[in-house]
């Protein structure tokens, strides 16, 4: 059996890093407008409020609006938001493994369940935060890209691409859920979904990431979870 897995929301807690970029952001954002001499009354969500709105999908315009900038404004905190969110080396320090992965590590192991890692965050990022965390044995191989802004954007296309590439290389087999030698495609955003739903295999989805249990739901994935724990135990219950 082979768990095609994405990196961040599975594997990773990208919520720090998220909502300090929208920090930092909207404080450069601030400080260019002061310097033009016009003075903004900003009002910054708090951490729990801003994650629940990206895990409605809210755009991020929406979470500017809801700060304090106008349209206009909005535009200058874009960019910076995006000139940040993956490339700044103090805010990717930020990621951290999700409490519930190096058990579930362990399970699915136990199991003889193929790992492999498909997603949008550039390769080389994956790699390092593998090797610090000593979690590169866990993977069998790692399908990412080499741009910088394809995880945040969250391309379907391209995740599918990568999808697509990773199951004719790894031998994955579309065959129903639960059955010996199945391949499942395991994530957290609707490009894990959509993805798994075109190649025709199983999309399991993870409200541990950075969509709510209630907008995976319309996705119409095969089955959701709440964490990868949750999933390798569910994987050793129908086995």
């Amino acid at each position: 059996m082979t768990l095609f897995c994405d990196f961040d929301g599975p594997i990773v807690d990208v919520s720090s890093r998220y909502y300090d970029t929208y920090r930092i952001a909207l404080a450069r954002t601030r400080r260019q407008f002061v310097a033009q001499g016009r003075s903004l009354q900003l009002t910054p969500l708090g951490k729990a409020q801003f994650w629940r709105m990206k895990q409605a999908r809210s755009p991020d315009v929406k979470i500017a609006l809801r700060s304090g900038l106008s349209d206009g404004q909005a535009a200058v905190f874009l960019a910076q938001v995006k000139q940040l969110v993956n490339h700044y080396p103090a805010l990717l320090r930020r990621d951290v493994p999700q409490p519930q992965v190096p058990l579930a590590l362990d399970l699915l192991r136990q199991q003889d369940i193929t790992l492999v890692l498909v997603t949008l965050r550039c390769e080389a990022q994956v790699h390092d935060f593998l090797q610090k965390h000593q979690m590169s044995s866990a993977f069998a191989a790692v399908y990412g890209t080499q741009n910088t802004e394809a995880a945040y954007q969250n391309y379907t296309d391209v995740k599918t691409s990568l999808l697509s590439r990773a199951l004719e290389e790894q031998g994955g087999s579309s065959v129903q859920w639960g059955l010996p030698h199945a391949c499942w495609m395991v994530g957290d955003t609707e490009a894990d979904v959509v993805a798994a739903q075109r190649l025709g295999i199983p999309a399991i989805a993870l409200t541990c990431g950075i969509r709510s249990s209630a907008y995976l739901k319309r996705l119409k994935p095969d089955a959701i979870q709440s964490n990868l724990l949750t999933l390798a135990q569910a994987a050793r219950a129908i086995r």
